[in-house]
């Protein structure tokens, strides 16, 4: 025992561990699950789950009363380097034990081989028998008892059609495209008790899937119908020196992870860090041709002073389902300012825009799409309102043109509205004709570019109305 000057070792302070619950998840209701299965057999190989890998694992693996799978579909996004791919390797091991068929893809050749080597090691430790096929972007396990087999393939817009697969793993989700899903979806369908997996991180700007955003936006939304989410995540940009938000988006730090770590992860680019390190989903895409900040750098805190007439923009979608308008107007010190007025389905008619057109004071309108530009043309002259431009190709990619170079010398300005910020955020440069003009586009299928199409050509209907000069009389 000790003496009375003796004194008892000090205790060691207790090892803060990062978040174990998600910041935002989305878990359909159960009482019954095979998680704790899939631990144990996990932990056979000698490793420890970690909290949060069990209870995600819990919710992937939960049961309805008919023994189906909760979830057909389950999505995860983690930041890099804590252990998001134990989850499916862990989920695997266990679809192998129970005589799945199974199709692990990935979008690069190294990383569906890394996932290969990670489940074989994991086989060896549990002592479970298997045999290997090592063929690289073509690996294969399957156990010498049972019928469980998986096979790793790297993803392109065919690979697995006409295959029959239990589970189906999207590694690397965030650069999950369209047109393979298109090919991939369907590999499950003749399963009786099917489940697609999505396991990523945030997208970054080379990032060139979007269905892994899609999933996420529709689970949260409610708009999924059997799908969850889990995801550790910052829900704004965020000083990456905060350690408190290293500790909610991390959830292995303290474990794999310690800040010591990620304090010399930071570097020059805040935003990267965000989405890497932080688990950042931005709210506008990174490839768009005109920055979120190139546009809020334009924003007014106050409307300026306006002088002279307004002029509208009218643009039809080229899809013809919807139709915008926008005006503009130049300022006090001659800049023009520019607003979205409305955007709506084209079959609300045009008595709309007709009643807008007929109350402003405006000095021109410029209309252009081919779905309804005339029939607007023709209701204007039925109004007695003045004819409006229909703008030829060769105007359209001058106002383009015309509105680039305004967001160059910044002598555009806007008062920050939400719709208009995020279809400038969500846009792209296509060509138009054959002589280097342009025009824009959206990259993605929530936005409307036809909102933007409508400002730029009020901005050219306006820019180009050169100022009166006061006449000068002497005697």
């Amino acid at each position: 025992m000790p003496t009375a000057k003796q004194k008892s070792p000090p205790k060691k302070p207790a090892v803060r561990l990062g978040r174990q619950t998600p910041t935002a998840s989305v878990v359909l209701p159960y009482k019954k699950t095979r998680g704790q299965e899939a631990v144990r057999l996990y932990e056979s190989t000698g490793r420890a789950a970690q909290e949060w890998q069990q209870l995600l694992l819990f919710d992937i693996l939960a049961e309805n009363g008919e023994g189906l799978w909760v979830h057909t579909k389950f999505g995860w996004s983690v930041p890099r380097r804590n252990g998001k791919n134990e989850i499916a390797a862990m989920r695997e091991m266990w679809g192998l034990e129970h005589g799945e068929r199974i199709l692990h893809t990935a979008h690069r050749t190294t990383t569906s081989h890394a996932a290969w080597e990670r489940l074989c090691a994991l086989l060896d430790k549990a002592k479970i028998e298997y045999d290997s096929i090592r063929a690289t972007g073509r690996e294969c396990i399957r156990l010498k008892e049972g019928e469980g087999r998986i096979e790793f393939r790297t993803r392109s817009s065919k690979g697995g059609l006409g295959e029959g697969f239990d589970l189906l793993v999207i590694d690397e989700a965030q650069e999950y495209t369209d047109d393979q899903e298109s090919a991939l979806k369907y590999v499950v369908s003749d399963s009786a008790n099917p489940q697609t997996l999505f396991c990523g991180t945030p997208p970054t700007p080379v990032s060139s899937g979007t269905v892994f955003l899609h999933l996420r936006e529709n689970a949260l939304s409610g708009a999924a119908a059997n799908t969850g989410w889990a995801e550790w995540s910052v829900d704004k940009q965020t000083d990456p020196r905060d350690v408190e938000a290293w500790y909610a988006a991390n959830p292995s730090l303290g474990t794999i992870l310690t800040e010591r770590k990620i304090a010399d992860e930071i570097g020059t680019d805040p935003v990267d860090f965000n989405i890497q390190r932080l688990g950042l989903w931005l709210r506008y895409n990174l490839k768009s041709a005109i920055s979120p900040a190139e546009w809020d750098a334009l924003r007014l805190q106050a409307l300026p002073p306006l002088k002279g007439r307004l002029f509208a923009g009218v643009k039809y979608g080229h899809d013809g389902e919807s139709v915008a308008l926008s005006v503009a107007v130049r300022t006090g010190d001659g800049n023009v300012f520019v607003e979205a007025v409305d955007c709506r389905p084209v079959r609300a008619g045009s008595g709309w825009l007709v009643d807008f057109l007929s109350r402003a004071d405006l000095g021109g309108v410029a209309v252009d799409g081919a779905s309804g530009q005339q029939l607007l043309a023709d209701a204007m002259k039925e109004a007695r309102l003045k004819a409006p431009v229909l703008p030829t190709v060769k105007q359209i990619i001058a106002a383009n043109a015309a509105f680039e170079q305004a967001l160059f010398a910044k002598t555009v300005c806007h008062m920050g509205q939400p719709a208009l910020a995020f279809t400038v955020g969500n846009c792209e440069k296509r060509a138009i004709g054959s002589g280097g003009g342009f025009g824009y586009r959206a990259i993605r299928e929530d936005v409307k570019i036809e909102l933007m199409d409508s400002m730029i050509l009020a901005h050219w209907q306006c820019a180009q109305q050169k100022p009166a000069r006061r006449q000068k009389i002497s005697y």
